[in-house]
């Protein structure tokens, strides 16, 4: 199955910020933590439901991606950085290996 877009908004269960989501949104602008709800991308079709937790940021300017490891179940799922993200997590996130 392809990419199905959701557009929702949610409260990020990590860091409590409440995200306007515009149907491309896969993660929280403020922490970058994520939830595993997709088994392909926008379908919610994933029963885990284990938060998501960015561990390193990968690629180079302008095609970054986040690399989200499930805590429940250790899923693996690559996202791009979004221009909303805020830049100080991205830049700590940088810094991981």
């Amino acid at each position: 199955m392809g990419f199905k877009r959701n557009k929702e908004d949610f409260v990020c269960e990590h860091c409590g910020k409440h995200v306007q989501g515009d149907g491309y949104t896969n993660h929280c602008p403020v922490c970058l933590w994520s939830k595993h709800v997709d088994v392909d991308p926008g379908d919610r079709a994933a029963a885990c439901g284990g938060m998501m937790k960015p561990t390193v940021l990968e690629g180079t300017t302008p095609k970054y991606v986040i690399v989200h490891v499930c805590e429940r179940c250790d899923f693996r799922r690559r996202n791009k950085v979004q221009s909303n993200d805020e830049p100080a997590a991205i830049v700590a996130l940088s810094g991981k290996h």
